[in-house]
């Protein structure tokens, strides 16, 4: 017969074995850009959604979070800073929408951005910002890399695979950015 001591005990190991749990790629997720100083921006969700073997995500966007810029004739969702505007753009070309812990590459593509200073005018496509994504135990961190957007001008010889690849991104120092980590927790 247990006494009430090891009772508890036996409750506090369940209770910790729960909140320690790894984090999971399932479920409604918060979508967030972390600048240099201030706040986590919320950008919106992802929704992960087991499919066999990989993991489905849709994206949802907070559009009122952005304001809409018309650049190079084209329609960019972006975050306005007094120092750097930073766009969302959007993958153009179809895609499973799907990773796995070891293939995060689908949901980095998606998350594509540019920057520019706020006196420039139109896009640099050279100005591309992707988000190399970690698993971690709170969620997904990503670190900005250096990609020239003009490569997904036109779309991929082989649309299975990713276009950025390792030689396709270049590192860059992330506190040079108005938001060095992206973040999905």
């Amino acid at each position: 017969m247990k006494t009430l001591a090891g009772r508890m005990a036996g409750v506090l190991l369940a209770l910790f074995a729960l909140t320690a749990q790894a984090w999971e790629m399932r479920g409604e997720k918060t979508l967030l850009l972390e600048p240099r100083a201030g706040s986590p921006v919320r950008l919106g969700t992802i929704v992960f959604a087991p499919a066999g073997e990989m993991t489905r995500f849709e994206i949802k966007l907070d559009h009122h979070v952005f304001k809409d810029y018309f650049l190079s004739m084209k329609e960019f969702k972006c975050l306005d800073g007094q120092t750097e505007i930073q766009c969302h753009v959007p993958y153009p070309y179809a895609n499973p929408r799907t990773v796995s812990a070891a293939d995060l590459r689908w949901l980095e593509h998606s998350l594509l951005f540019l920057f520019k200073m706020p006196n420039e005018f139109g896009a640099k496509l050279w100005n591309g910002l992707y988000y190399r994504l970690q698993i971690t135990d709170a969620g997904l961190v990503g670190t900005p890399e250096a990609v020239d957007l003009g490569q997904i001008g036109a779309p991929p010889a082989d649309p299975s695979t990713p276009p950025y690849g390792p030689g396709d991104r270049s590192e860059i120092a992330p506190e040079t950015r108005w938001f060095p980590r992206l973040l999905i927790r």
